[in-house]
């Protein structure tokens, strides 16, 4: 069997002319089907469960909308231990392009942050646990509790005292290992049940004031929260996001579940909202589980684990401001976890656990944080390993339990949504990494970012249905147009067809779906398409180096394997960035298409695929940040260059050495980056275990 591959490329030098129409290629408005409010059919292929006026811009052959899904403001414990005061409210206007006012690495109001392009989407998910606390702490002073001293503590301006007090707060509900969490004494002066009702139906009434219910839709909110367990700092977060303003009374969070106890969240969710018969939908997308310490995707204890798993988790969050969780490449190690994709080292961390947070006035102060080898690294920390492994579990009965498509956010804990800019990034912690501070503490964090699903017009109804089918995609903060076909009979003139996305779902699947029973003996082809962030004025886009297919499969011994292809494009196409300018140099791609078949497909194996779409470098944020400050991560001189700029500083510790990492010494870290977008997979089961596929769809 023979591989089939072609693509078809733009060069940068013949594409100021092409942006608009590729757009429109990629997401189908060039088709007879045009995007206009007459167009909008009688009976839509989504359900609608709100009253609203219909988009006017829709699309029956999907339009990628960018967006959100992970945000915190002030209502969270942990943004205003950190001087942020913005709530949801300014969150969703930073999100729309409005400009809001963030600390500074003093605590004081002074900066001021604008996203470059507004979001199509957002949800604030501020954490369950505290919001009724942090109420009581910041609200009125005629209360009690907000004279308790660890309230006192959390409006404090000073930084150790601020520390002190994050740490009460983690310690009490989300930290912990009991599965009865203590409260907080500031709830037994005052009400914290009452300030946990107020501040869920601000999240409720912030989202519905920012939500266009007009034809415009120029903008669409998810209320939502996050479920915070995190027993010994593993992360099981969950970002749980609601379908329309029908939603759970009280929100559940570790107090009801106790810890280790995930799929509890899942029990109540199905009692308090999907079987209540009030209209409630809810998904649940867990965190970007590299911190979760192996607990994230742990087998299914029984099938209504499994089931729920299915059901309200049909995404999982690829990257955030805390690393990303495609796969683990550690270059001086010279092998990853499960795999030997060198692209693998993009934006990870030492360390697996929550810890890593954990670095004050330049120094490591948490013993968690310390680095994990590669072979003490949970394999399923890594998304990749989760779906290679889900296939094994499909294999031995019947069901894959990790079914997920991905998204990206950014976990911002300062009321930015959108924020993932490298050369726009003002912190994601507040007071904790503005600044300076940002080089100093948390210099291997990133700015996060995106969630980009493709969906017919830009409502809530619309936009979670895709959600829940899985046809979504991330990206690590630009805004590549990506899309992905898997069929059986597609063709390399496709790259050419004026109404390819038609083809594309008329004779396959898209990402996140399922491919349909085998004709004959024909091997699965994919289309992937893929446009470089067009970027803005002052801010122009990288171009696109390649698009890859990563493919994962299971033998019939039950070993995984994977293998990445290079599929369009060129890898040695020499682009790299000036190092005194940080712009990029070197020609790639303006856009890429290609289709390619597998020449080692086994019908008698289950598979996935996706697709890595992979720009030309360009300097990563800590990079400009510290030549802004005058140190330059490429000079020679740059360590003299750090200890004079810290001597400048009236602050404590050293602020400026990281700048000066050798990445030769370091498994991850570059001073340049590969930014990229990650569709979701598509699924091969054979023809015999097609009647026990079971998908997101999975019926109550």
């Amino acid at each position: 069997m023979r591989a089939v591959k072609t693509f078809l490329s733009i060069s940068t030098s013949t594409a100021t002319g092409m942006l608009a129409a590729g757009l429109a290629l990629f997401s189908g408005t060039v088709s007879a089907e045009t995007s206009t409010s007459s167009n909008v059919p009688a009976k839509l292929p989504f359900e609608v469960t709100e009253e609203r006026v219909r988009c006017a811009n829709y699309d029956p052959l999907k339009q990628p909308f960018f967006g959100d899904l992970h945000v915190h403001t002030s209502y969270s414990f942990d943004s205003f231990v950190s001087s942020q005061r913005n709530t949801p409210w300014d969150a969703y206007r930073y999100a729309k392009g409005e400009a809001i006012t963030l600390p500074d690495e003093r605590g004081e109001q002074k900066i001021i942050a604008k996203i470059q392009r507004p979001l199509d989407f957002t949800a604030v998910t501020d954490h369950a646990e505290f919001l009724g606390q942090i109420n009581v702490c910041a609200d009125d002073p005629s209360e009690p509790g907000y004279w308790f001293p660890y309230c006192m503590m959390t409006r404090s301006n000073t930084y150790p005292i601020q520390l002190l007090a994050a740490d009460y707060w983690q310690g009490l509900g989300v930290s912990g290992t009991s599965a009865n969490k203590e409260k907080s004494f500031a709830c037994t002066l005052s009400d914290c049940d009452a300030g946990q009702a107020k501040y869920w139906n601000n999240i409720q009434q912030a989202a519905e004031d920012h939500y266009d219910r007009t034809e415009a839709c120029s903008f669409t909110t998810m209320v939502g929260y996050e479920y915070t367990d995190a027993p010994e700092f593993k992360n099981m977060h969950r970002n749980v996001i609601f379908r329309n303003d029908r939603v759970v009374e009280k929100t559940i969070s570790t107090y009801e579940t106790g810890s280790y106890n995930y799929p509890d969240l899942w029990k109540k969710l199905r009692k308090d909202c999907t079987d209540k018969g009030t209209g409630c939908d809810v998904i649940s997308i867990p965190h970007n589980p590299n911190l979760s310490g192996g607990l994230m995707f742990r087998d299914p204890l029984n099938e209504e684990e499994r089931d729920n798993r299915i059901y309200f988790e049909p995404l999982v969050e690829l990257v955030q401001h805390k690393a990303a969780s495609e796969c683990r490449y550690d270059r001086l190690a010279g092998r990853g976890v499960q795999t030997q994709d060198e692209l693998c080292d993009f934006e990870q961390t030492v360390a697996d656990n929550l810890s890593m947070l954990g670095t004050v006035y330049g120094k490591v102060m948490a013993e968690g944080a310390k680095p994990v080898p590669v072979d003490e690294f949970a394999p399923r920390n890594m998304v990749r390993n989760a779906l290679k492994d889900g296939l094994k579990l499909g294999q031995e009965d019947g069901v894959n339990p990790f079914k997920m498509g991905f998204i990206g956010s950014t976990d911002t804990h300062s009321a930015t949504p959108g924020g993932a800019e490298e050369d726009n990034f003002t912190g994601h912690l507040g007071k904790r990494d503005s600044g300076y501070r940002n080089v100093q503490d948390h210099f291997f964090d990133n700015p996060g970012g995106h969630a980009v699903v493709w969906a017919e017009e830009n409502s809530r109804d619309s936009l979670f249905n895709a959600m829940r089918q899985r046809e979504a995609y991330a990206t690590s903060g630009t805004r590549p147009i990506v899309r992905f076909f898997a069929g059986w009979d597609f063709k390399p003139e496709m790259c050419n067809a004026f109404d390819l996305v038609k083809q594309g779902y008329e004779r396959g699947v898209a990402m996140g779906g399922d491919m349909t029973s085998r004709p004959g003996n024909e091997a699965p082809t994919l289309l992937v398409t893929a446009m470089k962030d067009p970027g803005i004025f002052g801010h122009p886009g990288t171009d696109l180096q390649r698009i890859q297919i990563i493919k994962g499969w299971v033998d019939k011994n039950g070993k995984t394997h994977e293998k990445v292809i290079d599929m369009a494009g060129n890898p040695d196409n020499g682009a790299t960035v000036n190092k005194k300018t940080c712009e990029p140099e070197g020609q790639g791609y303006a856009s890429l298409c290609g289709v390619w078949k597998d020449p080692e497909f086994n019908p008698e194996q289950p598979a996935f695929y996706y697709a890595r779409v992979v720009e030309n470098p360009s300097c990563r944020w800590s990079t400009l940040q510290c030549k802004s400050y005058g140190v330059d991560p490429f000079s020679p001189n740059c360590e003299q260059q750090a200890a004079t700029q810290t001597e400048n500083m009236d602050d404590m510790g050293d602020i400026f050495g990281r700048c000066c990492i050798d990445p030769k010494n370091e498994p991850f870290y570059s001073p340049t980056i590969q930014e990229r977008a990650w569709t979701s997979p598509v699924w091969y089961t054979p023809e015999d275990k097609q009647s026990s596929i079971k998908t997101a769809s999975i019926e109550r």
